[in-house]
């Protein structure tokens, strides 16, 4: 999987990760999580517009480098963002769980008004996200 280096600045409840290698995509939020989250969800979105448009995406540059260029400024650091990219095609997968895992899943997802799959998916985005 593919990660580009994030640039997280902020303070109090707000706070803000831009991506230097892929202008437009950036996130925010009131906390450092939500916007490294919501970073991940821009560069997916702002990739995945680059990619259906025909323009280049440019690769990911190394932390080293970033940090060598200067991008990073006084109080910020940096973050890896990963790049989740849906291919456009499902894939049907056997998984096994705890019988009471899956009826909790399943209840949780009927609340959210999604399918298992969805709901599945969408888990282990966040998940991913978070690491």
């Amino acid at each position: 999987m593919v990660h580009y280096v994030g640039i997280i600045d902020g303070s109090d409840d707000v706070w803000g990760v831009r991506i230097p290698d892929i202008p437009g995509a950036q996130g925010g939020g009131s906390t450092p999580e939500e916007a490294i989250t919501s970073a991940v969800a821009a560069l997916r979105d702002v990739v995945s517009y680059k990619r259906d448009g025909g323009f280049t995406i440019p690769p990911a540059s190394n932390l080293a480098d970033i940090l060598a260029s200067g991008e990073v400024g006084a109080g910020e650091a940096t973050v890896m963002i990963p790049l989740l990219l849906d291919s456009g095609r499902t894939v049907r997968a056997n998984v096994t769980f705890d019988a009471g895992l899956l009826e909790a899943i399943d209840e949780a997802a009927r609340r959210s008004g999604v399918t298992r799959s969805a709901f599945l998916a969408s888990a282990a985005r966040a998940k991913i996200a978070a690491i």
